[in-house]
């Protein structure tokens, strides 16, 4: 348990010297808008350690020096938490990053699999998650607590090991890379008020009612980040759509409103809001904003779209590639529409392969068929019993419930 600097020095220089070293955290939000890191957790080949973040005098940057160097790789499961927690607090986005949660969809796992899922089916251990929701900011910590905390990486040195050695025998290393661009974008982690709107639906119904939305949207960003608190205790999302849509211009109006809470219009947000409702009126008509509009579906690209769907999953079938990995809805609608599509699932390797034999499919090149209650593309005019004779019996057919092979021992991964 490291609560000092001079600790931490020593325990990130020694893993600095391993080429990997998993990595996870312990934070509270519940109260804040910013997470409350209380403990990190870190793991090399051969050593372990717990990190008291809340440790008194405790300076954390030997632990950026370490998120900073570019010859170990930093491996999260389900890093977005833990990234956003360094961007946070060391103004950088750790690199090089794996997470085991893509690099296991793309191997197999399924859907967002969970870490003690993916520890169970791998190495065959089960890990308790009592302590998970426990409170990580009261010290001293519970031998439990310290047992859970150092399972989530030392775990995960083994389910690393297993996911790199699967990739490259599938030749596949590369689409997890891909992946690994946006969660270490610094944008993916910037909270600019100007853009807080784009975290809230749609309702409104007017370009002028959607000018105050995001204004609103905004000043309640730039609150809640000054007052590190939750944006729901600012102001809540229903009432950002009701001000938004009734366009109050005191504090009585806002008072009539259903979403407001007794009294609030006398408080001090109250003006924040209504001089947010302000401004949204007093944009100029020739620039407010437009509404979002879909594009206009062609006939026929609904029937187009669950073709789509079939293919997909077919695919995901097939490959062991899940199926969010590979293409959304909304890609799917949009290739339905357009053949150039901008979507992720026509570049690279979802191109192809989903991509391309999408795009064949909607040219009417190939042709979806069942042979029994197995679906199988197949050339236009290829009899559907030469399909499965030279394709189905093979490695292009995937049972659904199939899993790819954990090894025989967790602490060799042969």
């Amino acid at each position: 348990m490291i609560t000092t600097t001079d600790e931490l020095a020593k325990a990130c220089e020694l893993l600095a010297q391993s080429d990997f070293v998993t990595i996870d955290t312990e934070f509270l939000r519940e109260t804040t808008f910013w997470p409350k890191l209380c403990v990190i957790q870190m793991a090399s080949p051969d050593d372990a350690v717990i990190i008291d973040a809340l440790a008194e005098g405790l300076d954390l940057e030997p632990f950026f020096d370490l998120m900073r160097n570019e010859a170990v790789t930093k491996v999260f499961h389900a890093a977005r938490q833990d990234i956003e927690i360094i961007y946070h607090l060391g103004g950088f986005v750790p690199s090089p990053v794996f997470d085991s949660q893509v690099a296991a969809m793309v191997c197999g796992f399924g859907d967002s699999v969970s870490y003690d899922q993916l520890v169970q089916k791998i190495t065959g251990t089960a890990i308790d998650k009592s302590s998970r929701f426990t409170d990580w900011s009261r010290r001293p910590l519970t031998e439990k607590q310290l047992a859970y905390a150092l399972a989530d990486v030392t775990h995960l040195r083994n389910v690393y090991r297993y996911l790199i050695k699967r990739l490259e025998e599938q030749g596949r290393a590369h689409w997890v890379g891909d992946e690994m661009q946006t969660l270490t974008s610094e944008e993916t982690y910037r909270s600019d008020p100007d853009k807080a709107w784009q975290r809230l639906k749609l309702r409104v119904r007017k370009p002028r009612d959607l000018a105050i939305l995001k204004e609103l949207a905004a000043w309640r960003e730039s609150e809640a980040q000054g007052r590190d608190t939750p944006r729901s205790r600012v102001l809540k999302d229903d009432a950002i759509y009701e001000i938004s849509m009734q366009h109050p211009k005191s504090a009585e109006a806002l008072s009539q409103l259903r979403t407001i809470p007794k009294g609030f219009e006398r408080s001090k947000h109250a003006d924040g809001i209504l001089k947010a409702v302000a401004r949204g009126l007093a944009v100029p008509e020739e620039e407010l904003p437009e509404l979002p509009k879909g594009r206009p579906a062609p006939d026929g690209s609904g029937a187009a779209v669950d073709l789509l769907k079939v293919l997909l999953k077919m695919t995901s079938e097939n490959s062991g590639v899940a199926p969010k990995v590979i293409a959304t809805v909304e890609d799917l609608e949009k290739i339905a529409a357009d053949d150039e599509a901008d979507v992720a699932a026509l570049k690279g390797w979802r191109r192809e392969l989903f991509g391309e034999p999408a795009l064949r499919l909607k040219r009417g090149e190939v042709a979806i068929a069942f042979n029994g209650r197995q679906v199988v593309l197949c050339e236009q005019g290829e009899p559907v019993e030469r399909v499965v004779q030279t394709r189905g019996n093979g490695s292009r057919r995937r049972n659904r419930n199939s899993r790819p092979k954990a090894p025989a021992t967790a602490e060799t991964g042969e």
